[in-house]
């Protein structure tokens, strides 16, 4: 975690005296630094939790993690405000402060304990050994093993579209936003406003179902799937009837002249729908990381990898597609790829059940 944080550090430094080459070598430590702290951090979210905890801590986590959309987008929107151009004094004060922030919360990664409350075994045990003294290439090939199963086959459709959903609120959606000219002047400031609600509700669906992880335990992970699937369904609605089409293409095209939107977009249905996405997005990874962390205890380490290497794949192909696709399309893409996820989830989860009440040690 320490090293990935690191990373994480590097790549907001880039930004004080940006320079060509160094935004390029940023943006390849940060994917680095990424892959690492994200698998170790779930690792570390498994090993200090157990099977009736597991719930509750991936809740809690997902909110503390997301409090940075909310803080992060109030002062880049605070900083920003009122400015057509950016000046190297507002750029270098706010890469400064969030340096500063993030250097500190590197610093914090040292008091953290590392114990395991109690030996558990998987219920999918595809390995043997002690982990303890295993290399990466073992850890590799146990990644490998794992991802040969048919549960973490199935799984793979759920992180597959956590990637895609990540890909549109994180970077597609704020752009659909500036670039509809019905906003007028306030198009861009909307996008650090959206960033602030795709925020709330990530925070307020993490708190929810960290305080409700007794509720977690008894009726079991499919409900806030659930309920996390019937909410963005409707964001991705309200969105395809209120932004035009081809507002992530460009603001060149995107006046009713072209392709005219179903209603007259409307501001505060656009950061509703920033809202539902968070509340939506936290659905999912909190129950990701919670059936993870309770399938995989002592692989716990391979299982997280394969879900951000899932997961940044799909992502990246979102990236791509997103400069070419008109938005029906993409929210099309999401769609399906938001049923077929929601499906596999629910075969997982019943098989999970089944396993853990008949006291099996082994699913596959």
């Amino acid at each position: 975690m320490v090293i990935g944080a690191v990373m994480y550090c590097l790549f907001i430094a880039v930004f004080i005296y940006p320079m060509v080459w160094a935004l390029y070598l940023g943006s390849v430590l940060i994917g680095l630094g990424a892959a690492v702290i994200w698998t170790a951090q779930g690792s570390f979210l498994t090993v200090n939790s157990t099977q009736e905890t597991i719930g509750r801590n991936s809740g809690i986590f997902w909110a503390l993690l997301q409090c940075s959309l909310l803080f992060g987008n109030i002062f880049v929107w605070q900083e920003f405000s009122g400015k057509e151009t950016i000046d190297s004094k507002t750029r270098i004060q706010v890469y400064v402060v969030l340096l500063v922030v993030c250097c500190v919360g590197t610093l914090m990664l040292f008091v953290l304990r590392n114990r395991r409350p109690e030996d558990r075994s998987d219920l999918l045990n595809v390995n043997s050994g002690d982990q303890a003294s295993e290399g990466p290439l073992q850890a590799f090939k146990r990644s490998i093993q794992l991802l040969k199963t048919k549960e973490m086959l199935l799984l793979g459709v759920c992180f597959a579209y956590t990637g895609f959903e990540l890909t549109f609120f994180s970077g597609v959606y704020g752009t659909c936003i500036g670039n509809t000219k019905a906003f007028g002047d306030e198009a861009k400031s909307l996008i650090g406003i959206s960033g602030a609600f795709i925020g709330a509700g990530e925070i307020l669906g993490g708190a929810a179902f960290g305080l409700g992880g007794k509720l977690t335990n008894r009726h079991g992970r499919d409900p806030i799937i659930l309920f996390g699937f019937i909410v963005h369904m409707a964001a991705y609605y309200l969105i395809y009837i209120n932004l035009p089409q081809s507002s992530p293409i460009g603001e060149i095209i995107t006046d009713a002249s072209y392709y005219p939107v179903l209603m007259d977009s409307n501001k505060y249905v656009a950061i509703l729908c920033s809202f539902l996405l968070g509340l939506g997005d936290s659905s999912f990874n909190t129950q990701v990381y919670s059936i993870l962390g309770f399938m995989f205890p002592e692989d716990s380490a391979p299982a997280f990898a394969l879900f951000k290497f899932v997961q940044s794949l799909t992502a990246a192909a979102g990236f791509f597609y997103s400069k070419y696709l008109l938005l029906q399309w993409q929210l099309l893409i999401l769609v399906v790829f938001g049923v077929a996820g929601t499906l596999a989830f629910f075969e997982v989860e019943w098989k999970t059940s089944n396993a853990s009440r008949k006291g099996y040690t082994q699913i596959g």
